[in-house]
């Protein structure tokens, strides 16, 4: 067995591939794999023949370039989002990254207008964007044991801190989660409006029966309608108790 980390050596130095076979694959998949790369396993069956000197030198001549081939393969699989003016963070390839996409170009507009995104998270990163000095200005101090939201948007017209979890596996605001976050948040200025967002109609059949109440549901399948989950107003925070 190989640790990860040198796995990851390996990938950048173009010695082994990440997923050749589907390199867009989460990168929290059981199906997630690695493969040696065919420049360097034609040289490893050259070991022990007449042609191993040859063929390794080539090889180490040609390795930086080949190194370069591949990060750039793997930067065109990841996902670009813009979370600012004319500032763009990439995201590890997959279905959640997507998701987390749509929240941000799709969700922000129509229901916080203007918003600031505060914070997003990445599957491969764990944290793809962080203003952290904002949150503290909102009184938010993160705990490095607390686990944020995939996204976390300021709408500063309503003074409202959107807490949005990206569902495509698992992970919506249950009881629990709704929970954690209050006690996560507690000292946030903002009013906290709660929100799970779901691919499609399909994925949020398999959750609706979790979802805690006073919180919104919205599907990136069709963007322009949101569910309420009972409480006594429609998409806005509420007294904690």
């Amino acid at each position: 067995t190989f640790r990860r980390q040198t796995m990851h050596q390996f990938v950048e130095a173009g010695i082994a591939l990440y997923n050749p076979d589907e390199p867009d694959r989460p990168v929290n998949s059981p199906k997630a794999c690695y493969q040696i790369s065919p420049e360097t396993f034609a040289v490893i069956l050259t070991y022990g023949t007449d042609q191993w000197d040859q063929t390794l030198s080539s090889y180490l001549e040609e390795r930086e370039t080949l190194a370069q081939l591949y990060e750039m393969q793997r930067k065109m699989q990841m996902i670009p989002v813009e979370v600012e003016e004319d500032y763009e963070i990439a995201l590890t390839p997959g279905t959640h990254s997507k998701l987390i996409k749509d929240i941000i170009v799709e969700f922000a507009p129509r229901y916080a207008p203007g918003s600031e995104v505060i914070y997003v998270g990445d599957t491969g990163s764990k944290i793809g964007y962080l203003q952290q000095s904002r949150l503290l200005e909102l009184g938010v101090e993160v705990d490095e044991h607390g686990k944020m939201p995939d996204v976390v948007l300021y709408y500063q017209e309503k003074n409202w801190l959107f807490l949005i979890e990206a569902v495509t596996t698992h992970g919506p605001v249950d009881s629990k989660r709704h929970r954690e976050l209050s006690t996560l948040f507690a000292k946030a200025i903002p009013g906290l409006v709660y929100v799970t967002a779901f691919p499609d109609r399909t994925t949020m059949g398999k959750y609706i029966t979790e979802i805690s109440w006073e919180t919104e549901v919205w599907v990136a399948e069709t963007p322009t309608h949101i569910i309420h989950f009972d409480g006594n107003r429609f998409l806005g925070p509420y007294e904690t108790s």
